[in-house]
Formats: C-alpha cells, sequence, structure tokens
C-alpha cells in the first residue's frame, strides 16, 4: 500500500485524531505528550505526563485522554518497545484537557472504588457517552486484568460493562450504534456486546467476555481500531505488521505496513478513505488510501 510520511522522530506515537486544519493530534506516549504534526512539523500542545495513551475530542470541544500511567521502554534492534509498568507508574486515569490551553484536568481514575490501570483508548457515541478501554497493567510478577467502560464526561458517572481481558485495547462502536467493539491485545480476539435499545448493554454469552467474532490465526497482539462506513472494523496488528478489516461475521482481510508495530488508525478526507495510522515502532505517522470509506467520529471537527 502506497503511503506519505507525515511525521517522523516521534516518541511512540497513538490515537492520532485530524483536524480542521489538516493538522494531525496525537499522542506520544513515550514523551508524556499530547502533539500536533502539520507540513513536516510538530509541537506539543498539552502535557498530561503518565502514559497519554487514546484520545477522543467530546462534545464540549475538549480531548478527552486515557492515560495509561507509564511504560517501561526499550530500544530493540532501532525499535521502540513498551515493556512493563513504569517504575514511577503514576496511575490509570481519564483526563480532559483544553485545546485552547493545554490545560489537564483528571476525570476518573477508578470505578466502583476500584482503580483504573491503564486506560487505553475511547470512543464517544451520539449521545456524548464515553466508552473507554482498561488495557490492565503487566509487572514483572503478575498482571492487572483490564476492562470496558461507558462513563459521562462531566465524571458524574462510569459503569463497567466488562472486566476480566488480557490486555482489553482498541473499542469501537459500529455505525447504528447497536454494538460495541474491543480488541483484546494479548488474545489476538475481537468482541463485540450489544447495546440495547434502553441503552443497557447485553449480557455475554455465558462463560465469555463478550461475544466473540474473531480470533486472529498466529501469534498476534491486537492495538486499537477504527470503523469503517460498512460497519467493518479495522483493528491494527502488531507482529503481522498491518491493519486487520473485520467483518461482523468475522471475515477478515489485511493490510501489511512497514512497522511490527502498527498501533491505530483513523480515517478522513473529502470521501473519508484517508487512513492515517501509526507506525509507532519505527516513530512514524503515515497517511495511504484506505479501500473504502471509514466512519466519521461523533464530534469531529473535519
Amino acid at each position: 500500500m502506497d503511503m506519505e510520511v507525515i511525521a517522523e522522530g516521534l516518541g511512540f506515537p497513538e490515537g492520532p485524531i485530524i483536524m480542521p486544519d489538516g493538522s494531525v493530534i496525537l499522542v506520544e506516549i513515550r514523551r508524556g505528550t499530547i502533539s500536533r504534526c502539520w507540513n513536516g512539523r510538530t509541537e506539543v500542545i498539552a502535557t498530561p505526563g503518565g502514559g497519554p495513551n487514546g484520545i477522543a475530542l467530546g462534545p464540549d470541544g475538549a480531548l478527552y485522554v486515557c492515560n495509561n500511567g507509564g511504560f517501561e521502554w526499550h530500544d530493540v534492534n532501532g525499535m521502540v518497545i513498551p515493556g512493563y509498568a513504569a517504575k514511577d507508574y503514576s496511575g490509570g486515569r481519564i483526563e480532559r484537557v483544553d485545546l485552547s490551553t493545554g490545560k489537564v484536568e483528571r476525570v476518573y481514575d477508578s470505578v466502583n472504588g476500584e482503580k483504573l490501570s491503564g486506560p487505553n483508548d475511547i470512543v464517544f457515541d451520539k449521545a456524548g457517552n464515553m466508552w473507554f478501554t482498561d488495557l490492565g497493567k503487566n509487572y514483572h510478577r503478575h498482571i492487572v486484568r483490564g476492562g470496558v467502560y461507558r462513563a459521562k464526561p462531566d465524571g458524574s458517572k462510569i459503569d463497567e460493562i466488562a472486566y476480566g481481558g488480557t490486555g482489553f485495547n482498541g473499542i469501537g462502536l459500529s455505525p447504528d450504534e447497536k454494538t460495541v467493539y474491543a480488541a483484546e491485545t494479548d488474545t489476538g480476539k475481537l468482541w463485540a456486546w450489544d447495546i440495547n435499545a434502553d441503552g443497557t448493554v447485553a449480557d455475554p454469552p455465558p462463560g465469555f467476555l463478550g461475544r466473540h467474532i474473531l480470533t486472529y490465526p498466529g501469534q498476534v497482539f491486537f492495538d486499537s481500531l477504527a470503523v469503517e462506513a460498512d460497519g467493518r472494523v479495522c483493528v491494527a496488528t502488531i507482529i503481522q505488521g498491518g491493519i486487520t478489516a473485520i467483518e461482523p461475521n468475522g471475515k477478515f482481510e489485511h493490510h501489511p505496513f512497514p512497522d511490527l508495530i502498527v498501533t491505530n488508525i483513523c480515517f478522513g478526507g473529502a470521501d473519508m478513505r484517508d487512513a492515517y495510522v501509526t507506525l509507532s515502532s519505527s516513530s512514524k505517522l503515515v497517511k495511504a488510501r484506505w479501500p473504502r470509506p471509514g466512519l466519521k467520529l461523533n464530534f469531529a471537527q473535519y
């Protein structure tokens, strides 16, 4: 797939968001910053610290940030690789960033009295609720599991949808917003939960975290995701190095990119076929033409 390098030399980029002026806002997890890329330049617009991860624009125009609290980092054969919880791990939280001032405010750091461990990715529904994943946290001798959550952006209410995953990562909503999807990193699985007409979330089949859509054949890790206009779920795929487009029935196709650690995709452009992809181990943001249009996000400003 032909691609254009938009920015390079980034500190493990993730979470790209396309803005009306053509710039792209993303996180640099290793630097603990939120940055804007355009015309070959990159500038820091906020410094939450810890590990800013997934980001999304909310109904109030602010940026909402999943902050994982920080990773250890390793440089291996020219690649940047995240590891266990950082020695100065600062706790998982959801933050709000005022884009006009860079001010960072904490919105959530717990649910039902339990601390968030590593919030990872986020999406807003049409009603203005935010859905986000918690990856959990890996330590040298133990693992803290993660979950899927729905919350109001004003900090007034947070609900646990699922818990117990080995790395809930990417999250997205179907075009009709009747289904929420989450990618599980360690297992290479895509899960789904059905959203009822009254807004409640249906219970998964007994013994399952959610409704199973796909387990990728072979050894991969799933990362963040975006949804196409036709309902395919595009999951960034690590080790196989690319984007896996998955139909709701589990059929899939894989689009390779030149990095083992491909972490995010978002869509934009007049026809929504410009795909912005983070090649995180090589520190790049690239743009490619996607075969089909992506789904426009709620509260997007492009």
